[in-house]
């Protein structure tokens, strides 16, 4: 049974709201006021994983019918309704309708990924004259956290409403040596319906002694629906990057950034994912070197869909914007609904540090120390055309 726990009218402000990271972020369409109904609900037991833990579910919901749905296994997005440009809501996230895929075979579907987002090479970083070891879950490279990751573990949560919004708080903490990695860090991720129809995520976690840290999102999106069958090759897509890391054929940065231009990878100008995707071996999966380094709030990429006129655009904080095009989904995985998730059925944009940085001091530091906070927040935004 849904439990309802909160329904009221807010005011919230689609332009120049100041929210919790401190960061003024304008929205489309002008200045003036939204008046929305929000509401939150949570269903206790919505499932129960292999060793009997109870699983909760969160549904947050705004009056244009945008409605995010959150479960505390993995602080994971399991549905994302939004409009197209005639009103009609799809889900646009690939995701399941139970919780055994997230616990098993799910390749980290709307999840949130720590302790370290992306790759660290050989499993293996050096810190402070010590040298650590992780586990080599991708082939024999470290990815996402390692077996059992921020995604594979239960967080606590809290729902909450103030004057920006709705969402929920979801804490974690991951312990000294969890999956190799040193000192006690302390997480919290928050998602929020905030504005008119944006998905907020705010990032923040201390240590008690120096650590990497590189907390990101995972959803794979389709804008044509995550039930429509279609692949997202006909996505348009521009990314605010002039520069990428290139990898090795294990997807290591060589530790160089590359101009875009000239390369499949250029993503300056609009154009479809499926352009020039045969050029690049297997489909996307790269880091983009953000032209905003600054750590301010700001446009990373954008996404259009023509034939359902939905547009999303991706702001950050963070320096790195990893863009992967699903090429594992090969038709095996099942989603809601029976959905069979084939090749290039979504498409991921994960803000972040870029993939290694432990291990390579030219890159933008992924270091946290003690008494600092780690702190990123990103944005995803949706709208019609």
């Amino acid at each position: 049974m849904m439990k309802r726990v909160q329904i009221r009218l807010l005011q919230v402000l689609a332009l120049g709201l100041t929210a919790g990271c401190g960061s003024s972020d304008p929205a489309p369409g002008g200045s003036e006021p939204v008046s929305t109904f929000k509401s939150i609900s949570q269903e206790l037991n919505w499932d129960t994983l292999p060793n009997g833990q109870t699983v909760t579910r969160y549904v947050l919901e705004n009056s244009s019918g945008m409605k995010a749905v959150l479960i505390d296994y993995g602080a994971t997005l399991i549905a994302l309704e939004v409009p197209d440009r005639d009103g009609k809501l799809d889900d646009i996230v690939l995701g399941f309708d139970r919780v055994e895929p997230y616990s098993g075979a799910s390749p980290f579907m709307g999840a949130t990924v720590g302790r370290y987002a992306n790759r660290i090479a050989l499993g293996k970083f050096t810190l402070d004259g010590e040298e650590y070891t992780l586990a080599t879950n991708d082939s024999t490279h470290h990815l996402h956290g390692g077996d059992i990751g921020f995604n594979k573990v239960l967080w606590d949560a809290e729902p909450f409403e103030d004057e920006y919004g709705i969402g929920v708080h979801f804490k974690y903490v991951s312990h000294d040596g969890e999956e190799g990695y040193p000192g006690n860090l302390r997480c919290e991720v928050t998602y929020m319906l905030w504005g008119e129809n944006d998905l907020r995520i705010e990032y923040k976690a201390q240590t008690d002694a120096a650590t990497p840290v590189n907390l990101t999102h995972h959803s794979y999106f389709n804008l044509a629906g995550a039930a429509s069958g279609a692949t997202i090759l006909d996505h348009e897509l521009e990314i605010e990057a002039a520069h990428y890391t290139p990898v090795d054929e294990t997807l290591i940065p060589t530790g160089d950034i590359d101009p875009v231009e000239g390369t499949p990878l250029d993503f300056r100008s609009a154009h479809a994912i499926g352009d020039r995707i045969e050029d690049i071996e297997g489909g996307y999966d790269h880091n983009f070197v953000l032209d905003s380094q600054n750590g301010s709030l700001t446009l990373a990429a954008k996404v259009v869909h023509q034939a359902t006129g939905r547009v999303m655009e991706v702001r950050t904080t963070e320096p790195g914007l990893q863009f992967y095009t699903g090429n594992f989904l090969d038709g095996t995985l099942r989603g809601k609904g029976g959905t069979q998730y084939r090749k290039h059925s979504g498409f991921c944009l994960e803000t972040q540090k870029y993939p290694d940085s432990p291990n390579r001091p030219e890159f933008p530091t992924s270091i946290l120390l003690p008494g600092e906070t780690y702190s990123q927040t990103t944005i995803y935004r949706f709208y019609t055309q």
